[in-house]
């Protein structure tokens, strides 16, 4: 992790991509565990190259780290990104009783991978 501080460009550009509802949602869910692709499939009940798009745009800034495990790829929260500590800043003003969040928990056990 490291505490530099950002441009404006790089700050814009990291709240542009987290600013979209079900990135954030995303980075909300890994905040606490790792996820498969087909898990935020159904969690977040979207098509598979939809979830995929958004995964990408966060792994392009590297917010998330992906892990090959097979076929299966698995995604976490990027500790040693130069964006962690205003992501980490972020979810942690976002409530837990969110809507959307509660949900995608809720479905968290029915993907099968």
């Amino acid at each position: 992790m490291t505490n530099k501080l950002l441009s404006i460009t790089e700050l814009t550009t990291c709240l542009k991509v987290v600013g979209d509802p079900t990135r954030f949602l995303i980075l909300k869910l890994v905040e606490k565990k790792t996820y498969c692709v087909c898990e935020f499939v159904e969690m977040l009940q979207m098509s598979q190259p939809a979830v995929s798009q958004h995964l990408r745009k966060l792994k392009d800034l590297a917010i998330l780290k992906e892990e090959r495990r097979g076929q299966w790829r698995y995604f976490s929260l990027n500790k040693g990104s130069m964006y962690y500590s205003l992501i980490q800043e972020l979810l942690d003003q976002s409530n837990d009783e969110d809507k959307r969040y509660a949900q995608a928990l809720e479905r968290e056990g029915l993907a099968r991978c």
